[in-house]
């Protein structure tokens, strides 16, 4: 097991080496950093006033060395709107985007496994064609078309949720509903395919043959054994959440990092982008992390080999 353990961590950390790179060179993606930052219609002179006051006229692997340096003590810089640092705006608005991410990917898996396994319990049938439509639907509708249709159909016309905004438990159901439909329907497909190789299996078989109830083969042998592969596809499913925010924040008005980096692109505050960006990879590496764990926890087999 530490090994193993040894093993993720070594591979998380070479991922967030990689992050860090491509955070530091999303400056150089339109030449000089200082037309990111300036107006468009900054002079030369003021260009290279700039360049030099930021060292960005010093040498590329200089400026890399120090960028590395002020990233293990999360330094992005400050914010060009405001006084806060980079890193405390980001952090501030991070505790929003964790808990609706959390929240839909609740939502997705019990949504997702619930479905799967009602699909694999009669497979061909009525609900699993049903099922299995609707989770390829739910897989191909881009989030924020269901969003805008969502805000159009349940809050303009209708007038039953609120449009935007954090108001209330009523605000909270667009943008989890919105988030997660495409979770649940990559979930639901998965444990579909897990549950009905899982209810196949010899030891399924052999345990029906010893009078096991159709409810106790499907909750202690064939949905456990069916988690490997739903647990594999979580922190998949997690990075697309945390992806999702972006849209949701920008849908929904939705206090969060998406809404921040979103606003920050437009006033080009290029010190928070970057944070942002940092943080929300270091998440999605951190939540892989964990289910790599997990999966190691639930199939011994992943440790041996």
């Amino acid at each position: 097991m530490i090994r193993f353990l040894g093993t993720r961590i070594a591979y998380s950390l070479l991922a967030l080496f990689g992050l860090v790179l491509g955070v530091f060179f999303l400056a150089y993606l339109g030449g000089s950093p200082a037309r990111l930052y300036l107006p468009e219609n900054a002079s030369q002179e003021l260009i290279n006033t700039y360049n030099h006051q930021h060292g960005f006229d010093r040498p590329l692997l200089e400026q890399l060395g120090d960028f590395l340096l002020r990233v293990v003590h999360l330094d992005f810089g400050m914010s060009l709107r405001g006084t806060r640092t980079a890193t405390e705006t980001i952090l501030h608005a991070f505790p929003d985007t964790l808990i609706i991410a959390a929240i839909a990917m609740v939502v997705a898996l019990v949504l997702g496994i619930g479905l799967g396994a009602l699909a694999a319990y009669k497979p061909f049938s009525i609900a699993d064609r049903l099922i299995s439509a609707v989770g390829l639907i739910g897989i191909s509708l881009p989030n924020f078309w269901l969003g805008l249709l969502g805000v159009l159909v349940l809050a303009v016309n209708m007038r039953w949720l609120p449009t935007s905004g954090q108001s209330g438990f009523l605000s909270w159901i667009l943008p989890v509903f919105t988030l997660s439909v495409g979770a649940i329907g990559v979930i639901a497909q998965v444990a579909r395919g897990a549950v009905v190789e899982a209810l196949g299996s010899g030891y399924v078989q052999n345990a029906r043959a010893r009078g096991y109830s159709s409810w106790r083969l499907m909750v202690h042998h064939a949905l456990r054994n069916a988690m490997l592969p739903v647990v594999s596809i979580t922190g998949d499913r997690v990075a697309h959440m945390f992806n999702g925010t972006v849209i949701i924040c920008a849908v929904f008005a939705w206090p969060g990092v998406g809404q921040i980096m979103v606003e920050s692109v437009t006033d080009r505050n290029f010190p928070v982008l970057q944070a942002g960006v940092f943080f929300i990879g270091l998440a999605v590496i951190a939540v892989n992390l964990i289910a790599d764990l997990l999966y190691a926890v639930i199939d011994p087999r992943i440790r041996i080999s």
